[in-house]
């Protein structure tokens, strides 16, 4: 699968590095344009290239976005749209700035800036150095640590199942874009290291 990923800071080169080296071709871009994301796409190997954000939009079947919150705004839209697109962002007001969400979900915020685009929130639970070393594809699902998703959209939840899958986590479904608000920043489940069963156990509580 072809797979963008705009942004360039922990999360988003550390899932570059996971994806590409399970076989997916993997572009990153960032704000500042390619030429500055070059040696890092170097670091990355495995194919790993580096785009402006429309570029890297548009290069992937998917597309996984890991910019800071309060940027929800240059986000490519045009380039989204149609395109499953992985949310990884957390609203944090000290850095992010104040912004009404009229009562939505972040995701559900976010969703309703790309029009048309399938929005799957995941991977903003776990921070990028877990990421980077606690995926064991050798471990049965039961035993992998689980990460949470959520989407009003089954079939792109699926494909990001499979994705966390490939790199050695466990999917958990955690409902609709409204319900990702029990995966955001001050929930139980954030931060938290739990295999499946005690992951659905722990969204259950926050219902």
């Amino acid at each position: 699968m072809k797979i963008g990923i705009l942004g360039a800071g922990h999360i988003g080169k550390a899932l570059a590095r996971l994806l590409a080296e399970a076989g997916h071709e993997v572009g990153i871009s960032n704000s500042r344009g390619p030429e500055t994301l070059r040696d890092l796409a170097e670091r990355l190997g495995h194919g790993v290239t580096a785009y402006s954000n429309e570029d890297a939009a548009r290069f992937g079947d998917l597309v996984i976005e890991t910019v800071p919150f309060g940027h929800y705004a240059d986000l490519p839209s045009v380039q989204l749209k149609g395109k499953i697109v992985i949310d990884t962002a957390n609203y944090y007001p000290e850095r992010d700035g104040q912004i009404d969400l009229g009562g939505l979900s972040e995701s559900a915020f976010l969703a309703r800036h790309i029009p048309g685009a399938r929005v799957v929130k995941a991977f903003n639970t776990i921070q990028a150095a877990h990421l980077e070393s606690q995926g064991d594809t050798n471990k049965p699902l039961s035993q992998r640590r689980a990460i949470p998703m959520a989407s009003d959209d089954a079939e792109a939840k699926a494909v990001v199942g499979q994705l966390i899958e490939e790199i050695g986590f466990a999917p958990v479904d955690n409902g609709d874009l409204e319900q990702s608000k029990s995966q955001q920043p001050g929930t139980p489940i954030y931060g938290r290291e739990a295999n499946p069963e005690e992951a659905r156990q722990v969204l259950g509580g926050q219902s």
